[in-house]
Protein backbone atom coordinates (compact mmCIF):
# COMPACT_ATOMS: atom_id res chain seq x y z
CA UNK A 1 0.00 0.00 0.00
CA UNK A 2 1.65 3.18 -1.28
CA UNK A 3 1.33 6.62 1.34
CA UNK A 4 -0.95 8.31 -0.46
CA UNK A 5 -3.57 4.76 -0.45
CA UNK A 6 -3.05 4.77 3.37
CA UNK A 7 -4.38 8.37 4.17
CA UNK A 8 -8.21 8.86 4.69
CA UNK A 9 -10.12 10.63 2.47
CA UNK A 10 -13.39 12.16 3.77
CA UNK A 11 -16.00 14.25 1.43
CA UNK A 12 -15.35 17.87 0.94
CA UNK A 13 -18.23 18.99 2.92
CA UNK A 14 -17.10 17.45 5.66
CA UNK A 15 -13.77 18.00 5.30
CA UNK A 16 -14.40 21.96 5.78
CA UNK A 17 -16.16 21.50 8.93
CA UNK A 18 -14.43 23.76 11.38
CA UNK A 19 -15.33 21.37 15.37
CA UNK A 20 -17.54 23.47 17.78
CA UNK A 21 -15.42 25.24 20.14
CA UNK A 22 -17.39 25.16 23.43
CA UNK A 23 -16.07 27.57 26.29
CA UNK A 24 -13.19 27.18 28.66
CA UNK A 25 -14.11 24.80 31.10
CA UNK A 26 -13.35 25.92 34.76
CA UNK A 27 -10.50 23.17 34.80
CA UNK A 28 -8.99 23.66 31.63
CA UNK A 29 -8.23 27.29 32.90
CA UNK A 30 -7.06 26.45 36.18
CA UNK A 31 -4.03 24.09 34.83
CA UNK A 32 -3.33 26.54 32.07
CA UNK A 33 -2.64 29.61 34.77
CA UNK A 34 -2.18 27.64 37.68
CA UNK A 35 -5.32 29.32 39.09
CA UNK A 36 -7.54 28.03 42.09
CA UNK A 37 -10.71 26.19 40.50
CA UNK A 38 -13.06 27.63 43.25
CA UNK A 39 -12.79 31.29 42.62
CA UNK A 40 -13.04 30.81 38.57
CA UNK A 41 -16.23 32.83 37.80
CA UNK A 42 -17.67 31.14 34.12
CA UNK A 43 -19.68 33.46 32.44
CA UNK A 44 -19.17 31.85 28.79
CA UNK A 45 -21.84 28.84 27.98
CA UNK A 46 -24.86 30.71 28.87
CA UNK A 47 -25.41 27.97 32.06
CA UNK A 48 -28.27 28.71 34.73
CA UNK A 49 -25.78 30.23 37.51
CA UNK A 50 -28.18 28.53 40.38
CA UNK A 51 -27.18 25.42 38.64
CA UNK A 52 -29.59 22.40 38.89
CA UNK A 53 -32.97 22.62 40.91
CA UNK A 54 -33.35 20.73 44.24
CA UNK A 55 -36.02 18.76 42.78
CA UNK A 56 -33.80 17.47 39.67
CA UNK A 57 -31.47 16.57 42.13
CA UNK A 58 -34.11 14.41 44.26
CA UNK A 59 -35.39 12.74 40.78
CA UNK A 60 -31.53 11.94 39.94
CA UNK A 61 -31.00 10.00 42.89
CA UNK A 62 -34.54 8.16 43.38
CA UNK A 63 -33.60 7.01 39.25
CA UNK A 64 -30.51 6.25 39.83
CA UNK A 65 -31.61 2.41 41.01
CA UNK A 66 -32.79 1.65 37.52
CA UNK A 67 -29.71 2.27 35.39
CA UNK A 68 -28.68 -1.10 34.68
CA UNK A 69 -31.66 -0.39 31.93
CA UNK A 70 -31.96 1.00 29.15
CA UNK A 71 -34.09 4.25 29.40
CA UNK A 72 -37.57 4.96 27.77
CA UNK A 73 -36.88 5.12 24.13
CA UNK A 74 -39.96 6.91 23.37
CA UNK A 75 -39.62 8.75 27.04
CA UNK A 76 -43.04 8.39 27.89
CA UNK A 77 -43.47 9.96 31.20
CA UNK A 78 -41.39 13.20 30.23
CA UNK A 79 -43.37 13.65 26.84
CA UNK A 80 -46.79 12.97 29.01
CA UNK A 81 -45.36 15.87 31.52
CA UNK A 82 -44.24 18.15 28.54
CA UNK A 83 -47.65 17.28 26.84
CA UNK A 84 -49.42 18.54 30.36
CA UNK A 85 -47.61 22.08 30.55
CA UNK A 86 -48.12 23.11 27.10
CA UNK A 87 -51.22 21.55 25.93
CA UNK A 88 -49.78 19.57 22.79
CA UNK A 89 -50.71 16.20 22.19
CA UNK A 90 -47.42 13.62 22.83
CA UNK A 91 -47.23 12.12 19.19
CA UNK A 92 -46.63 16.34 18.17
CA UNK A 93 -43.42 15.79 20.85
CA UNK A 94 -39.87 14.56 19.56
CA UNK A 95 -37.58 13.90 22.64
CA UNK A 96 -33.41 15.62 21.97
CA UNK A 97 -30.42 15.39 23.56
CA UNK A 98 -30.13 18.78 24.16
CA UNK A 99 -31.83 21.01 21.47
CA UNK A 100 -28.87 20.96 19.53
CA UNK A 101 -30.09 17.44 18.99
CA UNK A 102 -33.66 18.51 17.94
CA UNK A 103 -31.40 20.81 15.13
CA UNK A 104 -29.75 18.00 14.14
CA UNK A 105 -32.12 15.59 13.65
CA UNK A 106 -34.33 18.55 11.45
CA UNK A 107 -31.16 18.51 9.17
CA UNK A 108 -30.74 14.52 8.88
CA UNK A 109 -34.56 14.35 7.82
CA UNK A 110 -34.90 17.33 5.56
CA UNK A 111 -31.99 17.96 3.43
CA UNK A 112 -29.26 16.54 1.32
CA UNK A 113 -26.16 17.28 -0.89
CA UNK A 114 -27.86 20.17 -3.31
CA UNK A 115 -30.92 21.02 -0.42
CA UNK A 116 -30.52 25.18 0.92
CA UNK A 117 -30.78 25.89 4.26
CA UNK A 118 -32.05 29.89 5.04
CA UNK A 119 -30.57 31.25 8.36
CA UNK A 120 -29.15 34.72 9.90
CA UNK A 121 -25.94 36.24 9.93
CA UNK A 122 -25.20 36.06 13.49
CA UNK A 123 -27.11 32.79 14.42
CA UNK A 124 -26.72 30.15 16.20
CA UNK A 125 -23.60 28.44 15.04
CA UNK A 126 -25.28 24.85 14.91
CA UNK A 127 -27.22 26.14 11.80
CA UNK A 128 -23.98 26.27 9.73
CA UNK A 129 -22.71 23.43 11.10
CA UNK A 130 -25.67 20.80 10.69
CA UNK A 131 -26.23 22.49 6.96
CA UNK A 132 -22.43 21.61 6.22
CA UNK A 133 -22.73 18.32 7.62
CA UNK A 134 -24.95 17.42 4.97
CA UNK A 135 -23.38 18.77 1.94
CA UNK A 136 -26.35 21.84 1.34
CA UNK A 137 -26.39 24.98 0.50
CA UNK A 138 -25.48 27.87 3.06
CA UNK A 139 -28.35 30.68 1.87
CA UNK A 140 -26.68 32.98 5.22
CA UNK A 141 -29.07 36.43 5.34
CA UNK A 142 -27.43 39.59 6.25
CA UNK A 143 -28.30 40.33 9.73
CA UNK A 144 -30.30 43.77 10.65
CA UNK A 145 -29.20 45.45 14.15
CA UNK A 146 -27.59 42.39 14.74
CA UNK A 147 -30.89 40.20 14.94
CA UNK A 148 -32.78 38.28 11.87
CA UNK A 149 -33.88 40.16 9.11
CA UNK A 150 -37.06 38.50 8.15
CA UNK A 151 -38.84 39.92 5.01
CA UNK A 152 -34.81 39.10 3.89
CA UNK A 153 -35.27 35.50 4.73
CA UNK A 154 -38.36 35.27 2.99
CA UNK A 155 -36.83 36.77 -0.35
CA UNK A 156 -33.57 34.58 0.55
CA UNK A 157 -36.32 30.77 -0.05
CA UNK A 158 -35.54 29.37 -3.23
CA UNK A 159 -36.81 26.24 -4.98
CA UNK A 160 -33.71 24.42 -3.01
CA UNK A 161 -34.42 25.41 -0.36
CA UNK A 162 -35.60 22.70 2.87
CA UNK A 163 -35.17 24.36 6.19
CA UNK A 164 -35.31 28.07 7.31
CA UNK A 165 -33.54 28.26 11.03
CA UNK A 166 -34.92 30.98 13.10
CA UNK A 167 -33.87 32.15 16.65
CA UNK A 168 -35.54 34.01 19.29
CA UNK A 169 -33.83 35.26 21.03
CA UNK A 170 -31.22 34.62 19.48
CA UNK A 171 -27.64 33.51 20.52
CA UNK A 172 -25.16 34.83 20.37
CA UNK A 173 -26.43 38.40 20.22
CA UNK A 174 -29.40 38.57 22.75
CA UNK A 175 -31.94 40.19 19.83
CA UNK A 176 -35.60 39.17 19.84
CA UNK A 177 -38.33 38.94 17.27
CA UNK A 178 -41.73 40.62 18.02
CA UNK A 179 -44.74 37.58 18.12
CA UNK A 180 -46.08 39.56 15.34
CA UNK A 181 -43.32 39.82 13.24
CA UNK A 182 -42.71 35.73 13.31
CA UNK A 183 -46.21 35.28 12.42
CA UNK A 184 -46.20 37.55 9.35
CA UNK A 185 -42.86 35.64 8.15
CA UNK A 186 -44.71 32.18 8.61
CA UNK A 187 -47.75 33.48 6.83
CA UNK A 188 -45.36 34.35 3.48
CA UNK A 189 -43.73 31.16 3.95
CA UNK A 190 -46.72 29.27 3.35
CA UNK A 191 -48.28 31.50 1.07
CA UNK A 192 -45.54 31.50 -0.89
CA UNK A 193 -44.10 27.74 -0.41
CA UNK A 194 -46.90 25.85 0.88
CA UNK A 195 -45.58 23.08 3.34
CA UNK A 196 -42.34 22.44 1.22
CA UNK A 197 -40.46 24.47 3.33
CA UNK A 198 -39.83 23.43 6.86
CA UNK A 199 -39.28 26.63 9.78
CA UNK A 200 -37.48 25.87 12.94
CA UNK A 201 -38.41 28.12 15.48
CA UNK A 202 -35.46 27.65 17.87
CA UNK A 203 -36.56 29.04 21.30
CA UNK A 204 -34.13 27.77 23.74
CA UNK A 205 -33.97 31.13 25.77
CA UNK A 206 -38.03 31.58 25.89
CA UNK A 207 -37.78 31.17 29.40
CA UNK A 208 -36.04 34.20 30.00
CA UNK A 209 -38.59 36.78 28.17
CA UNK A 210 -41.21 38.96 30.08
CA UNK A 211 -44.51 36.50 29.88
CA UNK A 212 -45.87 39.01 27.26
CA UNK A 213 -43.46 38.78 24.61
CA UNK A 214 -43.15 34.82 24.57
CA UNK A 215 -44.66 33.20 21.40
CA UNK A 216 -46.80 30.88 21.63
CA UNK A 217 -45.02 27.96 20.00
CA UNK A 218 -48.38 25.52 20.60
CA UNK A 219 -50.78 27.76 18.69
CA UNK A 220 -48.19 28.07 16.15
CA UNK A 221 -47.79 24.28 15.16
CA UNK A 222 -51.49 23.70 15.58
CA UNK A 223 -51.66 26.65 12.75
CA UNK A 224 -48.67 25.97 10.64
CA UNK A 225 -47.83 22.08 9.53
CA UNK A 226 -44.70 23.19 8.35
CA UNK A 227 -43.74 24.41 11.16
CA UNK A 228 -40.93 23.10 14.29
CA UNK A 229 -40.68 24.71 17.73
CA UNK A 230 -37.47 24.03 19.81
CA UNK A 231 -37.05 24.04 23.36
CA UNK A 232 -34.29 23.54 25.77
CA UNK A 233 -33.87 22.05 29.67
CA UNK A 234 -30.28 23.12 29.81
CA UNK A 235 -30.99 26.98 30.27
CA UNK A 236 -33.71 28.31 32.69
CA UNK A 237 -34.16 24.70 34.02
CA UNK A 238 -30.36 24.24 35.11
CA UNK A 239 -29.80 20.98 33.41
CA UNK A 240 -26.66 21.78 30.69
CA UNK A 241 -25.15 18.81 32.18
CA UNK A 242 -27.27 16.09 31.38
CA UNK A 243 -28.37 17.23 27.93
CA UNK A 244 -32.48 17.23 27.05
CA UNK A 245 -34.54 18.99 25.28
CA UNK A 246 -37.97 18.76 22.52
CA UNK A 247 -39.47 19.51 19.55
CA UNK A 248 -43.27 20.50 19.22
CA UNK A 249 -44.60 19.75 15.37
CA UNK A 250 -47.79 18.47 14.11
CA UNK A 251 -47.11 14.65 13.44
CA UNK A 252 -46.01 14.05 10.06
CA UNK A 253 -42.55 16.20 10.77
CA UNK A 254 -42.53 14.51 14.25
CA UNK A 255 -42.83 10.96 12.59
CA UNK A 256 -39.80 12.09 9.89
CA UNK A 257 -37.30 13.78 13.12
CA UNK A 258 -37.95 10.06 15.11
CA UNK A 259 -36.75 8.07 11.87
CA UNK A 260 -33.42 9.82 12.22
CA UNK A 261 -33.31 10.15 15.88
CA UNK A 262 -31.31 7.42 17.61
CA UNK A 263 -32.74 4.90 20.37
CA UNK A 264 -32.28 6.18 23.65
CA UNK A 265 -31.13 9.25 23.11
CA UNK A 266 -32.08 10.66 26.35
CA UNK A 267 -30.87 9.15 29.11
CA UNK A 268 -33.03 8.12 31.87
CA UNK A 269 -31.29 10.60 34.38
CA UNK A 270 -32.20 13.25 31.97
CA UNK A 271 -35.60 12.40 31.28
CA UNK A 272 -35.87 12.12 35.34
CA UNK A 273 -34.42 15.33 36.22
CA UNK A 274 -35.95 16.75 33.11
CA UNK A 275 -40.04 16.14 34.77
CA UNK A 276 -38.66 17.14 37.89
CA UNK A 277 -37.53 20.71 36.70
CA UNK A 278 -40.93 20.86 34.15
CA UNK A 279 -42.63 21.47 37.45
CA UNK A 280 -40.43 23.62 39.18
CA UNK A 281 -42.33 26.40 39.01
CA UNK A 282 -40.52 28.47 42.02
CA UNK A 283 -37.26 27.20 40.74
CA UNK A 284 -38.37 28.72 37.43
CA UNK A 285 -39.50 32.13 38.70
CA UNK A 286 -36.02 32.53 40.51
CA UNK A 287 -33.64 31.80 37.82
CA UNK A 288 -35.82 34.61 35.93
CA UNK A 289 -35.33 36.61 38.60
CA UNK A 290 -31.97 36.24 38.90
CA UNK A 291 -31.63 37.05 34.97
CA UNK A 292 -33.15 39.85 34.91
CA UNK A 293 -31.46 41.32 37.80
CA UNK A 294 -27.93 40.33 36.37
CA UNK A 295 -28.99 41.43 32.80
CA UNK A 296 -29.53 45.16 34.15
CA UNK A 297 -26.61 44.83 36.56
CA UNK A 298 -24.60 44.01 33.97
CA UNK A 299 -25.70 46.82 30.82
CA UNK A 300 -25.68 49.57 33.23
CA UNK A 301 -22.14 48.70 33.69
CA UNK A 302 -21.72 48.59 29.99
CA UNK A 303 -23.01 51.91 29.57
CA UNK A 304 -21.20 53.78 32.45
CA UNK A 305 -18.15 52.15 30.81
CA UNK A 306 -19.00 53.57 27.42
CA UNK A 307 -19.17 50.42 25.67
CA UNK A 308 -21.70 49.09 22.90
CA UNK A 309 -23.90 46.51 23.60
CA UNK A 310 -26.71 44.69 22.01
CA UNK A 311 -29.59 45.10 24.14
CA UNK A 312 -30.64 41.48 25.51
CA UNK A 313 -33.72 39.10 25.59
CA UNK A 314 -31.55 36.25 26.57
CA UNK A 315 -29.31 35.41 29.63
CA UNK A 316 -26.31 36.76 28.29
CA UNK A 317 -24.69 40.01 27.09
CA UNK A 318 -23.19 40.88 23.48
CA UNK A 319 -20.64 43.65 24.63
CA UNK A 320 -18.04 45.52 22.12
CA UNK A 321 -14.80 45.91 23.56
CA UNK A 322 -12.31 46.78 20.55
CA UNK A 323 -9.53 44.26 20.63
CA UNK A 324 -11.46 41.72 22.01
CA UNK A 325 -8.79 38.66 21.86
CA UNK A 326 -6.53 40.63 23.68
CA UNK A 327 -9.12 41.61 26.83
CA UNK A 328 -10.57 38.47 26.70
CA UNK A 329 -6.94 36.66 27.36
CA UNK A 330 -6.33 39.08 30.39
CA UNK A 331 -9.50 38.21 31.69
CA UNK A 332 -8.28 34.60 31.38
CA UNK A 333 -5.38 35.24 33.53
CA UNK A 334 -7.43 37.05 35.73
CA UNK A 335 -9.85 33.64 36.08
CA UNK A 336 -12.93 34.65 34.55
CA UNK A 337 -13.99 32.87 31.40
CA UNK A 338 -16.77 34.67 29.03
CA UNK A 339 -17.04 34.07 25.06
CA UNK A 340 -15.00 35.24 22.16
CA UNK A 341 -16.94 35.70 19.24
CA UNK A 342 -14.93 35.99 16.38
CA UNK A 343 -15.73 32.63 14.59
CA UNK A 344 -19.00 34.27 14.18
CA UNK A 345 -17.95 37.26 12.69
CA UNK A 346 -18.25 39.53 15.52
CA UNK A 347 -14.15 40.04 16.44
CA UNK A 348 -14.67 43.19 18.42
CA UNK A 349 -17.45 42.08 21.00
CA UNK A 350 -17.53 39.17 23.95
CA UNK A 351 -20.38 37.28 24.84
CA UNK A 352 -20.96 37.43 29.16
CA UNK A 353 -23.36 34.89 30.12
CA UNK A 354 -25.42 36.33 33.38
CA UNK A 355 -24.08 35.06 36.48
CA UNK A 356 -24.68 35.36 39.94
CA UNK A 357 -24.80 38.99 41.48
CA UNK A 358 -21.18 38.56 42.91
CA UNK A 359 -19.98 36.81 39.83
CA UNK A 360 -21.35 39.55 37.41
CA UNK A 361 -19.17 42.01 39.89
CA UNK A 362 -15.89 39.95 39.55
CA UNK A 363 -16.41 40.15 35.67
CA UNK A 364 -16.73 43.79 35.85
CA UNK A 365 -14.02 44.74 37.99
CA UNK A 366 -12.07 43.30 36.19
CA UNK A 367 -13.11 44.46 32.87
CA UNK A 368 -12.55 48.14 33.93
CA UNK A 369 -9.08 47.05 35.16
CA UNK A 370 -8.27 45.87 31.45
CA UNK A 371 -9.56 48.57 29.79
CA UNK A 372 -7.65 51.09 32.06
CA UNK A 373 -4.49 49.28 30.45
CA UNK A 374 -5.57 48.71 27.05
CA UNK A 375 -7.46 52.62 26.05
Amino acid sequence: MSAKDSVLSAPTHIAAIAPYQAGKPIEELAREFGLDASKIVKLASNENPLGMPESAKQALSAAVANLGRYPDPAGFDLKKAISQRFGVDQSWLTLGNGSNDILELVASALIEPGSAVVYSQFAFVVYRLATQARGAKHLVVPAKDHGHDLPAMLEAITPETKIVYVANPNNPTGTYLSIEAIETFLAGVAARHGTRVTVVLDEAYNEFLEPALRVDGVALVKRYPNLIVSRSFSKAYGLAGLRVGFAMAQPVLTDLLNRVRQPFNVNSLAQAAAIAALNDKEFLTKSFAVNRDGKEQLQKAFETLGLQFVPSYANFVLVKVGDAARINLELLKRGVIVRPVAGDGLPEWLRVSIGLPQENQTFLDALTAILKTVR
